[in-house]
């Protein structure tokens, strides 16, 4: 049977897709897989994950990559919820608004990183600000092992800023796609504006919610030159690790296998983001 140029058409545009996934992302998938589960002679083995699990850096890894993406992520949910409904009140200003809080897009994370080290060092503008209004007799060093609390909080500073406009784009979007005559009918039935927002705007909102929410937490878990501009190893994370056995120990095989334990981890919030903000579709 002969194939037209007609039929192949739809085949020879998504070529491309096609290729980019397999060059970039399933090669070094299964690569890396392979990497993580096999040792220097190519035999199949559990070792490497025995070599984390023995580390006290991984449990620390762990530990604060949990702790700061449960605190980063629903932070930024919330501000970023905050200035799309600001937004999408059309009024003044709101749309200058919009690009001011979405300048942080344009921001690679190396130099998010290089200008909150600039806030936060001991000659930082922090330091220099709180000692002019008297607040401090001398810097508070933020950035030095000594004060586990004040480095978690600088980065997780960084990473709301950051990335909070990455989520408030997505919410942005998910509001615009709400049609004025749901929230018309509610207004006719008497609802207020808390009761527009609980019962018609969040609802409707709930598939752009989820969206932002798997976004930011797969790469939540993958903050990496930020903490590294600002920490190094002072307060390590998962993909600091990887970069630190990979690079500096030229171990691929444990490097691997802790990016196998940052995809079950994503996979897991993954899951349970599909399953607390399931829509039910319903056919009209």
């Amino acid at each position: 049977m002969k194939i037209s140029g007609q039929q192949l058409l739809p085949f020879l545009l998504i070529l491309p897709s096609i290729v980019y996934f397999l060059f970039f992302f399933a090669f070094p998938f299964a690569q890396g897989l392979w990497l993580a589960f096999t040792n220097q002679k190519g035999e199949l083995t559990f070792t490497n994950f025995e070599v984390l699990i023995s580390e006290s850096n991984f449990r620390s890894a762990v530990i604060n990559t949990f702790l700061l993406t449960v605190t980063v992520v629903p932070i930024q949910l919330g501000l970023a919820l905050v200035i799309a409904l600001l937004v999408n009140t059309r009024l003044f200003g709101t749309s200058k608004f919009l690009y001011i809080c979405a300048v942080p897009i344009a921001i690679s994370e190396i130099a998010a990183g290089i200008i909150w080290r600039s806030i936060f060092t001991s000659k930082g503008y922090l330091n220099t600000i709180l000692y002019w209004l008297g607040l401090v007799e001398r810097p508070i060093t933020f950035l030095s092992y000594k004060s586990p609390e004040y480095l978690f909080m600088a980065v997780a500073v960084t990473e709301v800023w950051r990335a909070t406009a990455i989520v408030m784009v997505i919410l942005v979007a998910g509001l615009q796609m709400i049609h004025k005559d749901y929230l018309d009918v509610a207004e006719v039935f008497g609802a207020s504006k808390l009761q527009k927002l609980t019962y018609v705007i969040l609802p409707m909102l709930k598939p752009s919610i989820q969206t932002a929410l798997i976004i930011r937490t797969v790469l939540a878990f993958q903050m990496f030159a930020p903490i590294l501009v600002l920490t190094g190893r002072r307060l390590p994370v998962l993909a600091s690790e990887a970069y630190y056995v990979q690079f500096q120990l030229r171990d691929f095989h444990v490097a691997s296998a802790i990016g196998i334990v940052i995809m079950v981890l994503s996979t897991a919030f993954v899951m349970l983001y599909l399953k607390l903000f399931r829509t039910k579709w319903v056919m009209v």
